[in-house]
């Protein structure tokens, strides 16, 4: 204490302690230390007793408590709050503390206290010869065991330390230190005294965070944490951006591993590894990392002696291997007299009249000692120490056990697990009781999976023999005792072994659970990957939906085609893409090209006839009108757009039917050009949209009358779509796919009245029956029957097909015909919105740019334009699609419409409009302004909501707080039906997901506190707190995760200001975007005035690609100088990761 009085002394007003919610100087700390050692003096507590403390981890009452004990001449006896009942009422009973503090303004009195021993307990303070804490380690012998560690050999530890670490530039009052341990271990002692002896702050950070391990890296950012300790494995998960501000990084618990001492030990920051046994006053040892030779854990400090011996206890030479042995002024003691004579007996050898044995084998050599690892039962999991004597200790404790030892296996998966095996005593041994009286007694992590055993092998000396126990597992989880092993069929075999090697256990029962026996998502997923060998179309939604191994081997066989036997995969040969047709198709890339760059060049053939004629520009090159107005039809106009790629399909797939070919051979070739010139022609888009069921005819396909085809047709024309049909957005109807080296080519073929969600994708000869429906998000392999309901992937019958349209009279021919009209019309109209705001930049670049002879001679008045150019361009884009998207809003209710009236030409432009947003202000998608962008657009958006770029009819959507919409999400989607279409509100909760490509439907909701995962589509009931996988939606079990709020859903001010100053450099691209735009413009218009518009239109395909190639590349350059190598691992959304991302 006198240490931290020093530190007060000199830094008073520095911050000593701030939780996040508090910040106290030293002075205020010293203050509340005295007036809460005034309350334990007052209710009978003082010098030579020990005070249990049992307050919750990070909150500033903990460390007061904890100082203001030390400060009477108490010991503080730690339990985590977190611990069993039963765990700490066994601690503080073995400690005989006088009292417990929980937390609260209320001090108890100790029973046995009179006012006598009231008054003594006040006469003086803390002396070196007090003992500061008593913390309980695992014990071998199923008690845990009290070490006390007095104040003389804590405060030698403190300083020791301090003459260590950071000699050049010691800690101060502008550091801060993490505080992320449980003051139930005694490396919490370490960072508490980091912070006290050098009057820097003491930071806590929130224990459910620092369990998670990757979150806390971004934490320390935001917290400015200059100094941490810990263990190795968590700082591995941390990305090394999180630790750009730390200073001084010290390890200890565990070994640490090379690589990781080489990734972190960069200049600018210290780094230690650390050992010592909480006998030896926390540290023994240190040794500084400087990223290469091995890994030490060094010298001793200060006062602590140390020594490696052999089994006779001799020391051992250099380079040997013997068991470290500790003396000196850190040595604390057992409170079990035997154990302490026991482990600290002397060692006259060296003169000691006390040493600690610590089990752990080191290499001696004088440069420092290398650790190799322990010598008794002591092991690590997790990085935590664990003593196997007291899991033994807990299992032998259950009824019916008869004998039972614990270890630490590796499953062929590469899991890390405790197994508890039990000998039965009787057959009236449960294991699921058994697990949960465990749960009640042992914290969490100590908690083993349980197995029978007939008996436990044992050494000759009569202990266990831990190295002999069964692996893998023969039964375990819920498993009966007696069970005897299956004798399966050879493919449920197969299944039972895949199933071994991923949880690490041999299946004894048809009824054992994939959860029960550990399983999770992650493993769900190595199980689907292993069973695909054999069973190529089963699923992880199988696997949650029929967790039972017996019905997931009915579901495996299920999967299989009629008559087709589970087998290994046969040995298969792909060969590689041909060298000519990677020539080819490079080599195409020129000429298909040349179909965009026209479009830039009657743009600009266009302005340069403008400039000439109505600004003076003498030098720009003209053209007659006439060729601009054939270039506008042929290469701009909806129509010709469309021409060109009918032209093309026909000419290039004639005589192509269903069948199969070669990969890279003439028919494959030929698709991939047709398809090609389709995409770079622009045949399909906004101001088209209307017109895609004749250019489906065009293109060959059979189209009936009143259909509704709103997705992209097949250029191979093998489409028929019966009277009536109808087809929602984002369908795949191309009818090809690639095997390895063969391309499916087939016909779809959808029935009169039949309609297909969605997002489905209908595969080559899928055939979809009279009035059949197919949900959104289906996969629809082969034939669905006529009146058939089907969904899923692959879609399989959910009953029968339900239409329940309003009974009104049919629409008249005359009246269907002139709202064509105006889909066209109208279509056409919101196509003109970025040629607008095309117009308006143009505008703001004409203002520099006056009085220039050419665009090419005014390079430099160009360069200056470009910003506020792209910043006009931009806003008029965001404001014509706003007040549009408004207009289109007015009216919008709950119903069903017809396709071809008001209300549905609004719905449908709606989505087209917003669609069309999401590549023109992309910007502002996946930002801080996307909730607001929303809202503004007639969305209810609540507070904290992150959205991306959703597809939504905002009138019809309500997004709850603190709700998440990832990328390309559908909400509140139109459907379709018989010429009808149908909108309704869709809600989704307060903080639930909906992942990416995710569907809420109209109508449906996503409950509170729910997920729905990516691909998947929102159930028609769910409850609160629900996951959900697939289409349709099968429930998912989930785990909870522990995060940090600052972090996720309520980040401080400082990240959203740091946040946003991030997102304002997206206006970066969008110069980029007009910068290259000028550049192509640049290029053909020097091309024009050098030669001619006919050599542009030749070299058009070259300008383009090299635009391309310049995009491609600014994007390589900022992925590298913004984010460099991306490595596996979890990020909060509220971390510079994400944002530079």
């Amino acid at each position: 204490m006198a240490i931290l009085a020093d530190s007060a002394a000199r830094f008073p007003e520095a911050s000593a302690l701030d939780d996040g919610r508090r910040s106290l100087s030293y002075a205020d700390l010293m203050a509340a230390v005295r007036a809460k050692g005034r309350e334990l003096q007052a209710a009978g507590l003082g010098a030579g007793d020990r005070v249990g403390v049992r307050i919750p981890s990070g909150t500033t009452e903990l460390y007061i408590s904890i100082l203001a004990i030390l400060h009477i001449g108490a010991a503080y006896v730690p339990v985590d709050a977190d611990d069993p009942e039963e765990r700490a009422r066994l601690v503080f009973v073995e400690a005989g503390v006088a009292a417990v503090l929980t937390g609260g303004d209320e001090v108890p009195v100790p029973e046995t206290r009179t006012a006598e021993d009231r008054a003594e307990a006040v006469r003086r303070f803390a002396e070196p010869g007090d003992d500061a804490w008593v913390i309980f380690t695992s014990g071998s012998t199923g008690t845990p065991k009290g070490v006390a560690v007095q104040h003389r050999s804590a405060a030698a530890f403190v300083d020791a330390e301090a003459r260590i670490f950071l000699q050049e530039e010691p800690l101060g009052p502008q550091d801060r230190v993490l505080a992320g341990l449980s003051v139930a271990f005694d490396a919490s002692c370490e960072e508490m005294w980091l912070a006290w002896r050098h009057g820097a702050c003491l930071v806590p950070a929130p224990r459910a965070l620092v369990r998670t391990g990757t979150d806390l890296g971004p934490w320390l950012i935001s917290h400015g944490i200059t100094a941490v300790s810990t263990v190795p494995t968590l700082a591995a998960l941390w990305p090394a951006e999180s630790l750009e501000s730390v200073r001084l990084l010290i390890f200890g618990g565990e070994a640490c591993p090379p690589e990781l001492a080489e990734r972190l030990a960069v200049p600018g920051r210290e780094v230690w590894n650390t050992y010592g046994p909480t006998e030896a006053t926390v540290v023994a040892c240190a040794a500084p990392l400087g990223g290469h030779g091995p890994v030490r854990i060094g010298l001793p400090l200060d006062g602590w002696d140390l020594a490696v011996v052999d089994a006779e206890g001799l020391p051992v030479g250099e380079g040997d291997i013997g068991e470290l042995i500790i003396g000196g002024v850190g040595l604390a003691r057992y409170l079990d007299p035997d154990m302490d004579r026991e482990k600290y007996a002397p060692m006259p050898s060296f003169g000691w009249q006390r040493a600690y044995r610590s089990g752990d084998l080191v290499r001696y050599e004088a440069a420092g000692l290398i650790f190799m690892g322990r010598a008794d039962e002591q092991v690590k999991l997790g990085g935590r120490r664990i003593e196997l004597g007291e899991i033994d200790a807990a299992l032998q404790s259950l009824s019916h056990v008869a004998g039972a030892a614990a270890a630490v296996r590796t499953t062929a998966a590469g899991n890390q697990i405790l197994v508890g095996y039990l000998a039965a005593a009787d057959a009236d041994l449960d294991l699921v009781a058994a697990r949960g009286l465990l749960a009640a007694s042992l914290p969490a992590p100590l908690i083993p999976l349980l197995t029978v055993v007939d008996s436990l092998p044992t050494k000759t000396s009569g202990k266990v023999d831990r190295h002999a126990l069964p692996w893998p597992l023969t039964g375990s989880g819920a498993a009966e005792a007696d069970a005897a092993p299956l004798n399966l069929p050879e493919d449920a075999a197969w299944v039972a072994e895949q199933w071994a090697a991923v949880l690490g256990s041999q299946v004894t029962g048809l009824d054992a659970d994939f959860f029960a026996y550990g399983g999770g998502s992650l493993s769900a997923a190595q199980l689907v990957s292993a069973l695909r060998v054999r069973y190529p179309i089963i699923t992880v939604a199988d696997i949650y939906a029929t967790p039972r191994i017996g019905a997931l081997i009915d579901v495996a066989r299920q999967s299989l085609p009629d008559g087709v036997a589970a087998g290994p995969a046969p040995v298969r040969t792909v060969r590689p893409t041909a060298f000519k047709s990677q020539v080819f198709q490079t080599l195409m890339g020129i000429p298909l090209h040349i179909l965009v760059g026209m479009r830039w060049l009657t743009y600009l053939m266009a302005a340069n006839n403008l400039l000439s004629a109505l600004a003076g520009f003498s030098a720009a090159p003209t053209i007659s009108w006439w060729w601009v107005a054939a270039s506008w039809l042929v290469f701009v106009s909806p129509a010709g757009r469309m021409l060109i790629s009918v032209a093309a399909a026909r000419f290039l797939l004639r005589k192509v039917g269903p069948g199969t070919y070669p990969r890279s051979g003439r028919v494959h070739l030929r698709l991939w050009l047709a398809e090609q010139i389709q995409d770079l022609a622009g045949a399909i888009s906004l101001a088209s949209a209307p017109w895609v069921p004749y250019y489906a005819r065009a293109l060959g396909a059979s189209i009936g009358n009143n259909v509704q085809l709103h997705s992209l047709p097949p250029v191979t024309g093998l489409l028929s779509l019966g009277s009536g049909s109808n087809v929602e957005p984002e369908v795949d109807l191309s009818g090809w796919w690639i095997d390895g080296d063969v391309v499916h080519i087939g016909a779809v073929r959808i029935g009169a009245g039949a309609s297909v969600g969605a997002r489905s994708t209908l595969m080559p000869g899928a055939s979809i029956g009279v009035g059949a429906q197919v949900e959104p998000g289906s996969a629809v392999l082969g034939k669905v029957k006529a009146g058939h309901h089907v969904a899923g992937s692959p879609a399989e019958r959910r009953g029968k097909a339900k239409h329940p349209l309003p009974d009104t009279p049919a629409e008249h021919r005359l009246i269907g015909r002139l709202w064509f009209a105006g889909f066209a019309l109208a279509s056409a109209a919101l196509a003109l919105i970025p040629y607008v705001s095309a117009a308006a930049a143009a505008l703001v670049v004409f203002g520099f740019i006056r009085g220039s002879e050419s665009l090419s001679a005014a390079v430099p008045q160009l360069l200056l334009a470009l910003a506020p150019a792209a910043l006009v361009w931009f806003l008029v884009n965001l404001l014509l699609i706003l007040v549009t998207t408004r207009l289109l809003g007015i009216g919008l209710a709950e119903g069903y419409y017809r396709v071809r009236s008001r209300i549905g030409w609004q719905v449908w432009a709606t989505e087209r409009v917003l669609d069309l947003a999401r590549d023109l202000l992309f910007p502002i998608y996946a930002s801080l302004f996307t909730p607001v962008w929303l809202r503004l657009l007639g969305a209810k958006i609540g507070k904290n909501v992150e959205a991306s770029t959703v597809l939504l009819i905002p009138k019809m959507t309500t997004v709850g707080e603190g709700a998440f919409l990832a990328d390309d999400t559908m909400v509140a989607s139109y459907e379709l039906d018989g010429g009808w279409l149908r909108i309704a509100p869709a809600k989704i909760g307060k903080r639930s997901f909906l992942g990416n490509s995710g569907m809420t439907a109209a109508g449906r909701n996503v409950p509170k506190n729910s997920l729905v995962a990516v691909l998947s589509a929102t159930p028609a009931k769910a409850k609160s707190g629900t996951s959900w996988l697939g289409s349709p939606p099968v429930r998912l079990r989930r785990t909870a995760i522990a995060s940090d709020d600052t972090r996720t859903y309520q980040p401080p001010r400082r990240l959203r200001f740091a946040r946003s100053l991030w997102e304002l450099g997206r206006f970066v691209p969008v110069v980029m975007t007009v910068l290259i735009a000028a550049g192509v413009l640049l290029a053909f218009d020097w091309l024009a005035a050098t030669y001619n518009y006919g050599i542009a239109a030749a070299l058009g395909g070259v300008v383009m690609l090299l635009a391309g190639a310049v995009a491609a590349g600014s994007a390589v350059v900022a992925k590298w100088v913004l984010v460099g190598r991306i490595r596996a691992g979890e990020h909060p959304l509220w971390s510079s990761f994400i944002w530079r991302n």
